[in-house]
């Protein structure tokens, strides 16, 4: 990297050139990386040390800031010291032991998976400046072993959303300001999700373990809120995905990046106003719609849309555009093109499809829509972003 914008003879002295890190030819390594085993001697006294002190040596205060600091600790914003005291009163909020393995974690699928316990989560949770009794909620998103700290050059953030009991019982903010810097419990737990994931994963490094080339300040607390259930006319998120409507969650999805938003929706050109919001995020990027309860009213009035499932079908079906554009997306060609070309459907049939035909480019899978904010306008916003995962906060009490 970087490959666009680069001639074909720089792109040559790549594949012609070294390995920057190791100094061996790279086509070399590649090739040997295929046909040959993986043995000591290619290491070439390479070692991954993973291994780290429980305590630190006694130090001042301000010391200890720019030790953790300096390291890479931190996302560069004040912390909270870690010290036993404050670390065992985390603990003391989940059933779980403190040397209990939560999940592996890495910054990209071609590294190393880390290792985490219980206690380096509670660690990550105090830096951030969460309460103990938001540590379940920490804990699920730990379990969950995404990444908010994703290497890929294209600068995607992370996205948690909480449903169930847990948002009244931890004051959580689903209403005016919920995605916004408001609500401490919103504030920390995305922080610590983030803190969690770079320290837990081998490091979050510009350069060295984070290649996104533009950076994203959705990172600092990932989008992290929940959804506001008692004003929404349609079924919470988390029941969706097959749990009860008093079970807590928190959701996952990755990606974060590209965003259209609107105010409402006009009584004669709302759909073709859609339409144009669909366009608006890049080819790859899926459609997450967070819409305002008075957005959503009028969705199941003007619309119909009296279910979530409705509104989704009818994105899926208007989510088109012509085959021949869809396919010049630079994002597209590098990871669903791959796909469509070894015949995974349906994009191998997409992939058919005369460069001037209608195609539809999201499945219905791919759509998801959550319900936030508080009634003072009817905004609301379609995100680029990936679902992952819902996991259960109760299992992490």
């Amino acid at each position: 990297m970087p490959v666009m914008g680069k001639t074909p003879e720089q792109l040559q002295e790549y594949i012609d050139g070294n390995d920057p890190v190791t100094g061996t030819p790279l086509m070399q390594e590649i090739i040997t990386g295929l046909t040959e085993a993986v043995v000591e001697k290619r290491l070439k006294g390479v070692k991954f040390d993973r291994a780290s002190p429980r305590l630190l040596e006694p130090d001042t205060e301000e010391n200890l800031h720019e030790l953790f600091l300096q390291n890479n600790w931190t996302d560069k914003l004040p912390i909270v010291l870690p010290t036993e005291a404050r670390v065992a009163e985390m603990l003391a909020h989940t059933s779980h032991k403190p040397d209990e393995i939560v999940g592996h974690m890495r910054p990209t699928n071609f590294r190393e998976l880390y290792e985490y316990t219980v206690e380096k989560v509670a660690v990550n949770a105090v830096i951030s400046g969460a309460k103990p009794e938001y540590f379940p909620v920490i804990l699920a998103l730990a379990a969950s072993e995404a990444s908010a700290r994703s290497s890929s050059s294209g600068s995607g953030a992370a996205m948690a959303i909480v449903n169930g009991p847990i948002r009244h019982e931890i004051d959580m903010n689903w209403g005016i300001g919920a995605m916004g810097p408001y609500n401490h419990a919103n504030a920390t737990i995305g922080r610590a999700y983030g803190l969690l994931s770079q320290n837990l994963q081998g490091g979050s490094v510009p350069g060295v373990t984070y290649m996104g080339s533009v950076g994203n300040n959705y990172g600092y607390n990932n989008l992290t809120f929940a959804e506001n259930e008692e004003e929404s006319p349609w079924e919470p998120f988390h029941v969706q995905h097959g749990f009860k409507a008093s079970d807590s969650t928190v959701s996952v999805f990755s990606g974060c990046r590209g965003t259209t938003y609107v105010l409402g929706l006009r009584e004669k050109h709302w759909q073709e106003h859609i339409r144009n919001m669909i366009r608006g995020l890049s080819g790859r990027s899926t459609p997450t719609l967070l819409i305002d309860p008075i957005a959503a009213q009028q969705f199941v009035e003007r619309g119909g849309f009296d279910t979530k499932e409705k509104l989704i079908q009818w994105i899926h079906n208007n989510a088109q555009m012509p085959a021949g554009v869809y396919w010049d997306y630079q994002l597209v060609q590098n990871y669903v093109y791959p796909r469509a070309a070894t015949g995974e459907e349906p994009w191998a049939t997409m992939l058919k499809a005369d460069p001037e035909e209608m195609i539809t480019i999201y499945r219905p899978d791919d759509i998801d829509v959550v319900v936030v904010g508080g009634d003072t306008n009817p905004y609301w916003r379609m995100i680029g972003s990936i679902y992952i995962k819902t996991v259960s906060i109760d299992e992490w009490r």
